[in-house]
């Protein structure tokens, strides 16, 4: 084997079309884009969803629904993941650093403490934005402290 005998294996390489050469190419005239209209012309984009004149499906289904622009979503955390935590770093202290470090909740994420789980004791002061009826009951039933950020 030489180098200048080298070749690309057999049907890898195909040839591309040569458009718009003449009738006798077979590709002439219309150059493969059918007759008229504003496809066949130059500088030719359509709109995302445009269908050809049809109603478009974004139009034709109704508007519904309502985004509060105001609205502030909690990541969930429950007692039971609390208690986890708990018994694995023995903190006194659970606050958002905490459960970051731990990989329960992101940098930028407020943090509501849910009633999963059933509490035997908590002797650890919990700091969180937002704590459920029930969790922050049953929290401070257990002997723990329930601070709210904010």
């Amino acid at each position: 084997m030489k180098l200048h005998t080298l070749r690309p294996a057999k049907g890898s390489v195909k040839t591309s079309k040569r458009i718009g050469r003449g009738t006798g190419s077979g590709r002439g005239g219309t150059s493969t884009k059918g007759h008229k209209g504003a496809k066949s012309r130059s500088g030719y984009s359509s709109k995302i969803g445009f269908e050809g004149g049809q109603m478009p499906l974004q139009r034709r289904l109704p508007k519904f629904g309502f985004k509060p622009l105001n609205k502030i979503e909690f990541k969930p955390i429950n007692l039971d993941e609390l208690l986890e935590l708990i018994e694995k770093t023995g903190a006194s202290v659970v606050d958002i650093a905490l459960m970051n470090q731990n990989g329960l909740v992101g940098n930028n994420d407020k943090v509501k403490i849910l009633a999963r789980g059933e509490v035997k004791s908590i002797k650890a002061e919990i700091i969180a934005h937002a704590f459920s009826a029930s969790a922050s009951e049953a929290i401070v039933n257990a002997g723990g402290k329930v601070t709210l950020i904010g």
